[in-house]
């Protein structure tokens, strides 16, 4: 079964000592959901609409008949289907619960993490991913580093991965031991460079900006209350 962009995500976004998220609650089950739908995005099936479509502009218009081999991707597509045409943030908020429990227990079947609890102060259950077969992880970590702090260009998935990380700002936290700085540049760099086709580069920005904004309202709501 080939790997999903949102798998690799999943693993960066986890320590590799502790298995513990290297970015909050509110904003993991966000990003692993828009990569999905950009996922989709690289495979075909759905884009954002444009001025041509019958769908809304904006709005996801799905552009294949046939279903992916992939089971998170067939179910999404599925979803977004029955739903009608939603824009993508719409759909990140409506699909992120399952699909972080979807990518999850894809990562943990394939034995590359498993699942721990423990207690915080004795009191509070909290629950971590720890690695077990990093050999996959490894992989990627060579990839990004080359890309980030070697200056490589990257390969379409490798930027589109990096574009993830920068839209919930977690590129600095893959590679702690480098500039912080530096690294946050190269991946805003990445992100916004033409290395896509037209209409996933039209998704990519969609999906990214999505990302941020399903990230920032529960904090500007929480912030308010």
């Amino acid at each position: 079964m080939t790997t999903l962009i949102a798998e690799d995500l999943l693993l960066l976004l986890l320590d590799d000592e502790s298995g513990d998220l290297l970015v909050d609650g509110t904003k993991l089950p966000r990003v692993i959901a828009g990569a999905v739908l950009l996922e989709l995005a690289f495979e075909g099936y759905a884009t954002p609409a444009g001025p041509e479509d019958e769908v809304k502009k904006g709005r996801l218009a799905i552009r294949r008949d046939d279903r992916p081999d992939d089971p998170i991707l067939a179910r999404t597509l599925d979803r977004i289907r029955e739903s009608g045409s939603l824009k993508p943030e719409a759909a990140i908020e409506k699909f992120d619960t399952e699909l972080r429990t979807a990518v999850f227990e894809r990562v943990i079947d394939r034995g590359w993490v498993q699942e721990s609890r423990r207690k915080v102060l004795g009191i509070f259950p909290v629950k971590a991913w720890p690695p077990v077969d990093e050999s996959h992880e490894r992989e990627i970590r060579r990839e990004l580093e080359g890309v980030l702090v070697e200056g490589l260009d990257p390969r379409p998935r490798t930027a589109a991965l990096i574009s993830l990380l920068s839209a919930v700002d977690a590129a600095a936290k893959v590679f702690p031991g480098a500039d912080r700085k530096v690294i946050r540049k190269r991946a805003k760099e990445i992100a916004a460079d033409e290395w896509a086709g037209a209409a996933v580069r039209k998704a990519i920005e969609a999906i990214n900006v999505a990302v941020v904004v399903a990230v920032m309202v529960p904090v500007v709501v929480g912030g308010g209350s």
